[in-house]
């Protein structure tokens, strides 16, 4: 667990507070942060090995209870926000999240409100990180974005008219299972064929790596490196080598990748696609071929107008931050 002690703890009555709480499949990233993102408190903890979830709050409360204390008390806490997998903004609940130990639906939200005696907020991961990047980072003064999360998975929140888009039961914004190759490769999580998360996350470019080493007889880097061990950082580690099927395996994830942004252009008319997450780091290796095919493939009233931008948040603390921001959108 790591703290930051806040400066100015005798001016702690001033100016509320809020909770950011972001629940990952492994582990869940907490802290407490003021209005301006400065994240004051911080921990993590462990999801996984909590198969219910009421031993899950009871030690995130005990986990955060000393923090809430030191920053001034629950009195200071204007309220908690939430990000997590098949969150829903609506009911405050999470829903058949395949990637947690709990299975079904789970109201959440009202959990987290009996055990603080706080409002909560809660809604999916990436649409959380997409209000901490309207809030704090690469999309501030923007009404019009998409944020593209490119982790594990492919996952994204849709801003449009300066809201975030939730749909008419608090699920929009999926464009990581959109069909991008009609019957192309299988999504075990999904049962699916052809979504962009297939080949577009870190997962994907590992499995366009394992596909490319098998159709093609090139020499490469990757091919000393036993299969089971291949993973998105080995794929960059080699093109920064001068690796050309490594190079190659980049390209046609950003042509992927890039198809896909284009289909979301012409369907929301963003200012800019804020890109966050693992895969980002490879730079212009998969930001080029983005850029490029996405540009390639608009229809001409759309093209050279759409900026793609990194994240500006540190990658450690986005995760609070976005979900902090959540509670200063409370009413």
């Amino acid at each position: 667990m790591s703290t930051k002690k806040e400066k100015g703890m005798n001016n702690q009555a001033m100016e509320p507070l809020a909770i950011g709480i972001d629940i990952g499949g492994t582990g869940t990233k907490y802290g407490i942060v003021d209005k301006v993102g400065n994240l004051l408190f911080s921990g993590e903890m462990s999801t996984k090995k909590h198969l219910t979830v009421e031993p899950f709050i009871d030690e995130l409360y005990l986990c955060l209870a000393p923090f809430i204390e030191q920053a001034g008390g629950v009195g200071r806490i204007k309220g908690i926000g939430i990000g997590a997998h098949n969150g829903n903004y609506y009911k405050n609940t999470i829903e058949h999240a395949a990637n947690l130990p709990w299975k079904g639906i789970i109201p959440f939200g009202k959990m987290i409100e009996d055990k603080f005696k706080l409002p909560v907020v809660l809604t999916n991961d990436a649409n959380a990180a997409a209000i901490g990047e309207m809030m704090y980072g690469a999309a501030q003064d923007m009404h019009d974005f998409i944020m593209i999360t490119l982790g594990t998975g492919v996952g994204s929140g849709i801003v449009a008219n300066g809201k975030l888009i939730y749909g008419h039961d608090g699920f929009a914004g999926e464009l990581g299972h959109t069909i991008i190759i009609p019957d192309g490769r299988y999504h075990e999580g999904t049962g699916k064929h052809g979504s962009l998360e297939s080949y577009a996350s870190a997962t994907g470019v590992r499995l366009n790596a394992l596909e490319f080493l098998e159709k093609s007889d090139k020499p490469s880097l990757l091919r000393k490196i036993p299969k089971e061990k291949i993973d998105s950082k080995q794929v960059h580690d080699a093109a920064i080598e001068g690796d050309e099927l490594a190079k190659e395996i980049f390209d046609y994830t950003g042509k992927i990748l890039g198809m896909a942004l284009a289909n979301f252009v012409m369907f929301s008319n963003p200012e800019a696609i804020v890109l966050f997450g693992g895969l980002t780091k490879a730079g212009d290796y998969i930001l080029k071929p983005t850029r490029d095919y996405m540009e390639a493939n608009l229809i001409q009233v759309f093209q050279n107008k759409v900026k793609i931008l990194v994240s500006h948040l540190k990658e450690s603390d986005a995760a609070i931050l976005g979900a902090s921001a959540l509670v200063w959108e409370m009413k």
